[in-house]
């Protein structure tokens, strides 16, 4: 029988170390899309990987070999040496963090389970976390090679699974982690809780967009606000860049732009609604505390959206953007567990 106190110290502190750890790892890899270094390592090493060139005359065969691809062909054929090292070190270190987090689930997991420092349920929830943590180090490979045959693009579809298994494993890891913090169960108020639950569906749908308006440059376009253009609420490209018309919501630039504008104001009604629900329940203190985070992060994070589209998607800004995002599926998954168990 695992102690359940002994257990939850020391595996609490290695949960919630990968969900840090996730956290770093999500905003590099939006320094790495938005300064387009995504496809400057166009090979797949996973132990040499790690190394980068260390001098002049690996510089040059990595340079090389980037050069025989669309990327430098198309768009950066006017790169020297000093400008492709600068994009490089984005994509090493971000596949350098991804090794690294391999590291940190796999070796304390293997530890915890041979000193049966782990109850069974915590072993099944480990091995999930395991499995999603390797499907997303595959989706980033996949993703890679969409950008090194004909366009120098990733496809955007193949950008919003890696991103959103990114967000899905940190909430999961998260969620286990609580599932520890509090492992006490208690009345549950299941129509709020479902409501919830239909919240964060919409809260991910949401995320998988902002990956969409990414990886089509979708945000680019459009750079008013409240209105899509001057004197337009919805712009006419909305409905005609792609054939059939639904594509323009799935491929468009402006169809997408558009989904993404419009469920951000549904994002705010479902937690305007699941605070207002609530605080009618008479929360306990951590409910409390999750929902009082839920209303702050969606009206920072609405604000932040906003001003990224107005500035036309500065680096810095759109970076802030997605970790707004982050902080924001933290605070949907903290309500609804507490809400939940």
């Amino acid at each position: 029988m695992v102690h359940q106190t002994k257990e939850n110290k020391a595996v609490i502190y290695w949960l919630l170390t990968g969900c840090a750890l996730i956290f770093i790892m999500v905003i590099v890899g939006g320094i790495t899309r938005l300064t387009h270094s995504g496809l400057s390592i166009s090979n797949y090493k996973l132990i040499s990987g790690t190394i980068p060139p260390m001098n002049e005359t690996e510089w040059h065969e990595a340079f090389e070999l980037y050069k025989q691809y669309p990327e430098y062909q198309k768009l950066h054929n006017h790169f020297g040496l000093e400008e492709f090292k600068d994009i490089y070190f984005w994509e090493w270190i971000h596949r350098v963090i991804g090794r690294f987090i391999g590291l940190v689930f796999i070796v304390p997991f293997i530890y915890f389970l041979v000193r049966k420092r782990l109850s069974e349920a915590t072993i099944k929830k480990s091995v999930v976390l395991l499995l999603l943590g390797g499907f997303q180090g595959f989706l980033g490979w996949y993703m890679v090679k969409s950008g090194l045959v004909d366009e120098p693009n990733v496809s955007h579809f193949r950008l919003a699974a890696h991103l959103t298994t990114a967000f899905l494993t940190f909430a999961y890891t998260f969620w286990v982690a609580l599932d520890l913090i509090f492992p006490k169960k208690k009345h549950v108020n299941k129509p709020l809780r479902n409501f919830i639950r239909i919240g964060l569906i919409v809260l991910i749908v949401q995320i998988i967009y902002g990956a969409f308006v990414a990886g089509l440059d979708a945000g680019w376009i459009h750079n008013h606000w409240p209105m899509m253009s001057d004197g337009k609420w919805i712009h006419e490209t909305v409905f005609i860049e792609q054939n059939p018309v639904y594509l323009n919501f799935l491929e468009g630039k402006s169809g997408v732009q558009f989904v993404h504008r419009t469920l951000a104001y549904v994002v705010v009604i479902f937690i305007l609604a699941i605070y207002y629900k609530a605080k009618k329940t008479d929360p306990t203190p951590y409910q409390n505390k999750g929902i009082n985070l839920l209303l702050t992060m969606v009206v920072v994070q609405f604000v932040l959206g906003v001003a990224t589209l107005l500035l036309a998607v500065p680096v810095w800004l759109g970076v802030l953007h997605q970790v707004g995002a982050f902080i924001l599926l933290s605070a949907m998954t903290f309500t609804l567990h507490r809400f939940s168990k």
